[in-house]
């Protein structure tokens, strides 16, 4: 497993550097970026703004307190649009599938993350300003009936 440190730190260097193409993959982590120019190698995926890869589309899991809204990349969490404005959602708001629950950047891109359910939010599972990772529980959403 990476820490928040080796991620920022490979961040940093995909930023720095002037690859077309970098892919890293370890046990339950994967991670891959096209600048530019660059094709899409074989295995798809879903390509953000800021060129990074998810193997499969991010989806809403079942868990214990309600369906999970995940994150879709790795990146730092932002519960609102800039420091000190009012969070996207808190505890006990209505959303809708097109509802924006939250940002993640990713090599200085701002990413806007969708609820991608009808329901309301019971549980804020990340913490502003954290690293995530792909996958994780961001929100748990009780779905309409």
């Amino acid at each position: 497993m990476l820490s928040d440190d080796d991620v920022r730190e490979i961040l940093r260097l995909i930023d720095e550097s002037d690859l077309d193409e970098l892919r890293i993959e370890t046990e339950g982590f994967s991670l891959h970026v096209l600048r530019g120019s660059a094709a899409p190698s074989a295995g798809g995926g879903i390509r953000n703004a800021a060129g990074v890869v998810a193997r499969h589309d991010p989806d809403i899991s079942t868990g214990a307190g309600g369906l999970a809204i995940e994150a879709p990349m790795l990146g730092t969490f932002y519960r609102a649009q800039a420091p000190g404005a009012q969070p996207f959602v808190e505890v006990g708001a209505r959303v809708e599938p097109d509802t924006i629950v939250c940002l993640i950047e990713v090599m200085k891109m701002m990413n806007s993350v969708p609820a991608r359910r009808s329901g309301t939010i019971v549980e804020v599972c990340a913490e502003n300003g954290a690293l995530v990772e792909y996958g994780q529980t961001l929100f748990r959403v009780e779905p309409d009936e």
